[in-house]
């Protein structure tokens, strides 16, 4: 089930969603059994419904910072990547990993973490942050950072994992080369892609305690069902959308699960100057 608070109008989302899926998918022989099982069940991803709220927020007179998206703004949608990107006025990418090098779609490109990062006094309309404060050592300094890069009335979109998913739970208890592994089981991913974990800012109430202690509001908030954890093989997909539409038709929450919060700047907030200790954004 998707919990949501806040201003955004829901139902433009969801026509949203549904124009987004239909252009990351337009031609229906190249649709496999995984889409057209998500079809079937309405079932939209996290990285979905993220993408679709940065859609809603980038105009063209957007300047757009985006923290920790190393080489790719959107590593399953680079169409709507490029889209956003040619829409913005300007997009400035900030990672510490070397592969922000091989971003695409970023105009501008900084191998740094955020609390290091020379702005040159600009402040941005909207940071984004997707999948990054899992890997943040020193929350209150990266959120004292954002509150001097985002401009008063601007937002910042912060995009996780939530603390309390199994998967969570238990990649909070292994080391790092088991995630490597697992990661690249389930998905696929690149060990140059997986990074440490920390968990430190994975709850609804941690981050509204970090952002409003920094001049912010929390505009919008959704706890997101994942139904991807065995997305790779068809049998175990279909179950776990089973397992979700049954849930869901009985008022419950999927236990995996992300979060995806947006935080307004403010417009009478001090800007919060604390130095920042070196941190891992990755």
């Amino acid at each position: 089930m998707y919990h949501v608070s806040g201003m955004m109008d829901e139902r433009k989302l969801e026509a949203r969603l549904v124009n987004l899926f239909e252009l990351k998918h337009q031609s229906a022989s190249q649709r496999g059994w995984s889409i057209r099982l998500r079809r079937r069940f309405g079932y939209f991803t996290p990285d979905e419904y993220y993408e679709g709220v940065v859609d809603s927020l980038i105009d063209r007179n957007t300047e757009w910072l985006d923290v920790g998206g190393g080489s790719a703004v959107f590593p399953g949608n680079p169409k709507l990547a490029r889209i956003l990107a040619d829409r913005c006025k300007r997009l400035v990418a900030v990672d510490p990993s070397c592969n922000i090098n091989e971003n695409p779609f970023a105009h501008e490109r900084h191998q740094t973490i955020l609390e290091q990062f020379d702005s040159g006094s600009r402040q941005f309309p909207i940071v984004t942050a997707r999948m990054v404060v899992e890997h943040v050592a020193h929350p209150e300094q990266f959120v004292a950072k954002l509150s001097e890069v985002v401009k008063p009335g601007g937002k910042a979109v912060v995009y996780t994992v939530s603390r309390w998913s199994p998967m969570t739970i238990l990649s909070g208890c292994t080391p790092i080369s088991v995630h490597h592994f697992a990661k690249r089981l389930l998905w696929g991913v690149d060990e140059k892609d997986t990074f440490d974990v920390t968990y430190l800012m994975n709850t609804r109430s941690r981050l509204l305690q970090l952002f409003e202690g920094c001049g912010f509001r929390e505009i919008h908030f959704r706890r997101l069902d994942d139904c991807r954890t065995l997305a790779k093989w068809k049998a175990s997909f279909f179950a776990e959308l089973v397992a979700w539409k049954s849930l869901r038709s009985l008022g419950f929450s999927y236990p995996e699960a992300c979060l995806l919060g947006v935080y307004e700047r403010n417009t009478t907030a001090p800007v919060n100057t604390a130095e920042a200790p070196a941190t891992t954004a990755g």
